[in-house]
């Protein structure tokens, strides 16, 4: 049975998932990341205690995942030294939103958003810089946006 009514932009996402190179998937992690560390402030400011904490514990889940995903991917033997700081700096990350998800409070997952920002600009950088494409997965308006360019 089809299903009429498939999400387009999951399908996209996926098959953008399974056919980058693993630079660009490094990249699409750190903006998953970020999006989920995003959407855990806005759970800060929810009136609602039961929204507030399930915004804020569901998306620090997710980035913690995102997080030991980066974490895992890591080649240590032919990362060296920053491999092995990658490896650190990962775990004091989760760290942070473990306590910041515990808490209730926001001061980890602001440090985490400007660290993985930094992260996040320095490898586009050496992507560009190796003239590798950005990933085509940017967000639903993005996707829209390019499809009504090429309509």
């Amino acid at each position: 049975m089809s299903r009429p009514f498939a999400n387009p932009w999951k399908s996209y996402k996926q098959i953008a998932t399974q056919t980058a190179p693993p630079g660009q998937l490094v990249l699409m992690l750190y903006d998953a990341a970020l999006r989920s560390l995003e959407l855990a402030l806005i759970g800060f400011a929810a009136k609602d205690p039961g929204e507030r904490n399930a915004a804020i514990h569901n998306n620090l889940q997710r980035t913690l995942d995102i997080v030991r995903e980066l974490s895992l991917s890591l080649n240590r033997e032919a990362g060296g030294e920053l491999a092995g700081t990658l490896c650190k700096l990962y775990a004091y990350f989760e760290d942070r939103l473990q306590e910041s998800n515990l808490k209730k409070q926001r001061g980890g997952v602001d440090e985490v958003i400007q660290h993985i920002s930094g992260l996040r600009d320095a490898w586009a950088g050496m992507l560009a810089n190796h003239g590798l494409p950005q990933p085509l997965v940017a967000g639903p308006e993005a996707w829209a946006a390019s499809n009504l360019r090429a309509a």
